[in-house]
């Protein structure tokens, strides 16, 4: 049984369909790519799955119908996300961003371990940091840390709330090829510690070496999926997205 898994999902806005029935799952322990050109539906796919926008069609998370649930109870129920723009608070420092999310549904707990967090509490926000290589910059405000520091941080962020999978909407964004490669392992180390990801981004090079499986979205529409090798030699693919020059290898575009 797949941890998440969409059927006909369709979003319209102003009588246009931005998704048009999308089929998707990803299992437990899974990293899943969903890519697609400017346009595709690719972020709308994360909004509707989230529950950040109306959409037809059943989603269905942890072998339970979430459709009618609210972005906050989908997140109760384990379903984090990050989202293009890191959305931190640069006026707390990263450890706290990371408190910030812990007790996202409790502002009494917030402000209690904010002031006074737990033992507990902090050794699973420190380890968190550690996985992502942050500890040095736990006590640092987000405005003292790289482009690649501050991604690392909306990731970390999102874990804190303990999710059980991640959509990740563009996080190697503005990141230099170094930087995107360095977040890559990451997401990966992410993944094998017990966290499914559906991954979007840009960066077909991070993407399609890093997926267990892909999704392919061209204007709303799924036309194709597959592991890494085989949406590479996918002649759909490679028309609507890749572009014939990359038909036999993946790109940074």
């Amino acid at each position: 049984m797949a941890l998440l898994q969409t059927t006909d999902l369709t979003v319209t806005f102003g009588g246009k369909r931005a998704l048009d029935g999308l089929n998707l799952s990803v299992e437990t322990g899974q990293l899943v790519g969903l890519i697609g050109p400017n346009g595709a539906g690719k972020t709308t796919t994360i909004d509707a799955i989230t529950g950040f926008v109306d959409a037809e069609g059943l989603v269905s998370f942890a072998d339970q119908e979430i459709s009618a649930d609210s972005a906050t109870d989908r997140a109760r129920r384990g379903l984090g996300r990050t989202w293009q723009s890191s959305e931190l608070f640069d006026d707390l420092t990263v450890l706290e961003n990371l408190q910030v999310a812990s007790e996202a549904f409790s502002l009494t707990g917030f402000l209690r371990d904010l002031f006074r967090p737990s033992r507990s509490e902090l050794s699973a926000l420190m380890e968190i940091l550690a996985g992502l290589d942050l500890t040095d910059v736990a006590q640092e405000l987000p405005t003292a840390l790289s482009h690649g520091q501050r991604k690392l941080v909306g990731v970390a962020r999102a874990l804190a709330g303990k999710p059980s999978m991640l959509c990740m909407d563009e996080p190697a964004a503005g990141l230099d090829t170094t930087e995107s490669v360095e977040l890559g392992s990451k997401i990966r180390q992410v993944v094998d510690a017990g966290t499914s990801v559906l991954l979007i981004d840009h960066d077909m090079g991070l993407v399609l070496t890093i997926c267990d499986y892909l999704y392919v979205l061209d204007f709303g529409q799924l036309i194709a999926e597959g592991t890494p090798t085989e949406i590479r030699r996918d002649p759909r693919v490679v028309e609507a997205y890749l572009g014939q020059r990359h038909s036999g290898e993946a790109s940074n575009g």
